[in-house]
C-alpha cells in the first residue's frame, strides 16, 4: 500500500547489544520477556495518530493472528508484531523503517520482533530478508490485508459473509485496490510455500474474528454511508 522508496541503510543488532547510547552516560535496556498486544498498542499509539494507519495496523494484526494459528505459533505474539509493523511510517513516510529499531529497542521490544518488523520492508526499503514463518507472513499480509479490507467494505454485510470465491474475483481484478502490491504479495506466498488462495482464506478468517474492531461489520459500514 506504500510506494517504493529509496533504501536507507539499517543495522540489525545482536541479542547481546543491551546498552543504548545516550549522551554522557549509558543506560541498560531491559528487554521485554514477550511483546504483548497491550504493550504493542501503547507503543504504536505513541507514534501513530492517524486513524487509518491505526486501523491498518489492526488489519495486519488480525491476519498475523490467523497465520500464527495456521503455523501452530503464539497468536497474541504475532498479533502484537503486526500492530507495531509500521511504527515510524506516519512521521517518516519517506524513510520508512529507518527510525524503527532504536525506539523499539529502547522500549524493550525483543530483537526477534524488531527483525520481523524490519523484514516486512524487504526489497522496498530494507535489505532484511524474511527468514522465519512470522517474518514471511508479515511480509505477505501487509499488502494483502488492504485488498481484503477494500473488498469487505463493498459488501452489504461487510466481511461477515465473505467467502474466498468472491474475494478471488476481486484479487484477479487488477484495477481493484490497485495500489496494493500484488507481485509483492505473491512473492511472500512463494516464500511461505503457499498459494494466494490459501493465504487469503486464512487472513479473511482472521479479519472476521475482529470484524467489529476493524469496522467491517454490516452495522459499521452502514453507519459510514
Amino acid at each position: 500500500m506504500r510506494p517504493p522508496i529509496e533504501k536507507t541503510p539499517v543495522r540489525i543488532y545482536n541479542k547481546t547489544d543491551v546498552l543504548l547510547r545516550i549522551p554522557g552516560r549509558k543506560r541498560e535496556v531491559r528487554t521485554l520477556e514477550k511483546l504483548t498486544i497491550d504493550e504493542a498498542k501503547k507503543l504504536n499509539d505513541s507514534a501513530v495518530t492517524e486513524e487509518h494507519l491505526r486501523l491498518h495496523a489492526l488489519n495486519v494484526a488480525a491476519c498475523m493472528g490467523a497465520m500464527a494459528d495456521h503455523f501452530g505459533e503464539d497468536k497474541e505474539h504475532w498479533e502484537a508484531v503486526g500492530i507495531l509493523h509500521d511504527f515510524d511510517y506516519e512521521k517518516y513516510p519517506e524513510e520508512h523503517l529507518a527510525h524503527t529499531e532504536e525506539p523499539l529497542r529502547a522500549a524493550g521490544v525483543p530483537e526477534e520482533d524488531i527483525r520481523a518488523i524490519m523484514s516486512h520492508g524487504y526489497s522496498i526499503c530494507t535489505d532484511v530478508k524474511p527468514e522465519t514463518d512470522m517474518e514471511k507472513s508479515l511480509f505477505t499480509v501487509d499488502e494483502l490485508s488492504g485488498i481484503i479490507q477494500a473488498a469487505a467494505r463493498m459488501r452489504p454485510n461487510g466481511i461477515g459473509d465473505m467467502e474466498i470465491k468472491s474475494f478471488m474475483k476481486k484479487w484477479k481484478s487488477k484495477g481493484f485496490a490497485a495500489k496494493c502490491n500484488r507481485p509483492l504479495i505473491l512473492q511472500g506466498c512463494e516464500m511461505l510455500g503457499m498459494d494466494i488462495r490459501e493465504v487469503s482464506e486464512i487472513c479473511i478468517r482472521g479479519m472476521k474474528e475482529h470484524a467489529e474492531e476493524l469496522h467491517l461489520t454490516a452495522e459499521a459500514l452502514h453507519g459510514q454511508e
